[in-house]
């Protein structure tokens, strides 16, 4: 058996990819967040206790006059629907891995997902503890970001217009990553062209929903056909 230190050094290289993105869009949300005038205790504790990324730069939009409950449990659901796709594709994987599922299920973010699905766990240390160790370190950068940005934000005059593409740049990054990775870039060829067709048809406001829609069916649909190409299920 492998002690948790020993884990957790093995599995710090493979998490440096998100450590440099989450610091920074980790302080672009805290800076957001001070500035609605929050202390920066507040935005450690949503991120601790929320941890929802792209849902946590939406929901900096909610604490303001005119938004109504069931318009932020809308908009939330209309962020984070991909989640669900996400926990379906590692049912089997997270049933092996005990009592740590249920911290694995609530820290599973896009770009931890990335990871699980990707990261080969070392032959010499504890799969469960490895991939354990993998969710644990990825919330603790955002957690760090969240409060290096708020704490600045409290303190240094800020114009944080535009701060939230710090987000969207880190999708595309995340893509342009499985992209160059993948021999096989048909999962990403449909999921780009479900997206525009679902775009062009339901618009920029609600086209995410049934983007995934489509894009899980036509993937559930063509996977034994995908992996006989030899592409990799997260599993």
């Amino acid at each position: 058996m492998t002690g948790y230190k020993a884990v957790f050094k093995r599995a710090f290289p493979y998490t440096i990819p998100v450590l440099t993105g989450y610091l920074f869009i980790g302080i672009a949300f805290g800076v957001m967040y001070a500035e609605k005038g929050y202390s920066c205790w507040w935005a450690v504790l949503m991120s601790l206790v929320v941890y929802a990324g792209s849902g946590q730069y939406l929901a900096v939009n909610f604490f303001v006059p005119g938004i109504s409950f069931l318009q932020i449990i809308f908009m939330t659901l209309m962020v984070n629907v991909r989640h669900i796709f996400y926990g379906v594709s590692l049912l089997e994987r997270f049933n092996r891995i005990g009592k740590k599922r249920w911290y694995m299920i609530f820290a599973l973010t896009d770009e931890t997902y990335s990871l699980l699905c990707t990261t080969k766990v070392p032959g010499d240390v504890d799969a469960e503890k490895f991939l354990f160790a993998i969710s644990l370190l990825d919330q603790s950068y955002w957690v760090l970001g969240s409060f290096i940005g708020a704490l600045a934000g409290t303190v240094i005059p800020f114009n944080s217009e535009g701060i939230d593409f710090a987000m969207t740049s880190l999708f595309v990054v995340i893509f342009v990553e499985q992209w160059m990775e993948r021999k096989n870039r048909i999962p990403e060829l449909f999921g780009v062209g479900v997206s525009l067709i679902c775009l062009l048809i339901f618009g920029a406001g609600s086209f995410v929903l049934p983007a995934m829609l489509g894009i899980i069916c036509i993937l559930f649909a063509g996977r034994a056909r995908l992996e006989e190409r030899g592409e990799e299920t997260c599993r």
